[in-house]
């Protein structure tokens, strides 16, 4: 079942959080920034992974970290946008939707497999990604929208509110 909230992502009682990234991404914006300041250890390890193996948009990477309260967190990195440009000067390129079903794709078969019962995404791909929340919207509900679980969407962002999820 998919629900639709207002609130802050970051105090999500979901057992995942699912964002979009690009394969090289900085993590210096929007939602993925936010991530970086609160487990800066996802950041580096997801570094060390863009290095060792070749992340491909289209595809997820998945990070388990202990949170603040010594909770294990889960979050899903989804690769979204592609890249523009090489070495130290590229950037994040505007996401895809042949990615973003990549993606979605990728993350039922990720939720299943992991039995997880809850997971919580924000407008995918909408901010950086640059795509139209009209045209990522029924991909979400085409991928995520049968699965059985609690799918809450963070469609507006209200800082340090938590949403009724």
């Amino acid at each position: 079942m998919i629900r639709y909230v207002e609130g802050d992502i970051l105090l999500s009682k979901a057992q995942v959080i699912a964002h979009g990234i690009a394969p090289q991404d900085h993590f210096d914006s929007g939602l993925a920034l936010a991530l970086r300041e609160r487990w800066p250890s996802m950041v580096r390890d997801y570094r060390h992974a863009a290095h060792s193996d070749a992340l491909e948009p289209g595809s997820i990477w998945v990070w388990s970290g202990v949170d603040a309260d010594g909770g294990t967190r889960c979050i899903a990195n989804l690769l979204t946008q592609g890249m523009q440009g090489s070495g130290r000067g590229a950037r994040p390129a505007k996401a895809t939707l042949e990615n973003v079903g990549h993606c979605l794709k990728e993350l039922a078969r990720y939720l299943r497999s992991e039995r997880v019962s809850s997971v919580a995404l924000p407008c995918l791909a909408t901010g950086v990604g640059g795509l139209d929340w009209k045209e990522v919207k029924p991909l979400l509900e085409r991928y995520l929208g049968d699965l059985g679980i609690a799918v809450v969407v963070y469609e507006v962002y209200r800082k340090g509110v938590a949403a009724a999820e």
